[in-house]
C-alpha cells in the first residue's frame, strides 16, 4: 500500500507507471526507487512541481504486490 507524502493518507489511485494520485489531497507523484516527486494538478490538467513541499527525507510505504 502507498500513502501520500503530503498527506500521508492512503486514498491512492494508480495512474500511471510509478505514477499516483490522491483522492484526499489532490496531487500527482512519481515513485522510482527512492526518488518521489509530487506535482499539484492545475485547473486546466497540466502538472507542476510541487517542489517547495517536500524538503529532505519522504517517508513512503510502498509495498508491490
Amino acid at each position: 500500500m502507498t500513502t501520500c507524502p503530503v498527506c500521508g493518507q492512503r486514498g491512492i489511485g494508480k495512474v500511471g507507471a510509478d505514477q499516483y494520485y490522491c483522492w484526499d489531497c489532490c496531487v500527482e507523484f512519481t515513485v522510482r526507487d527512492q526518488d518521489v516527486r509530487v506535482f499539484n494538478v492545475e485547473s486546466d490538467g497540466t502538472l507542476t512541481l510541487y517542489d517547495d513541499l517536500i524538503q529532505g527525507t519522504v517517508n513512503l510505504e510502498v509495498q508491490k504486490g
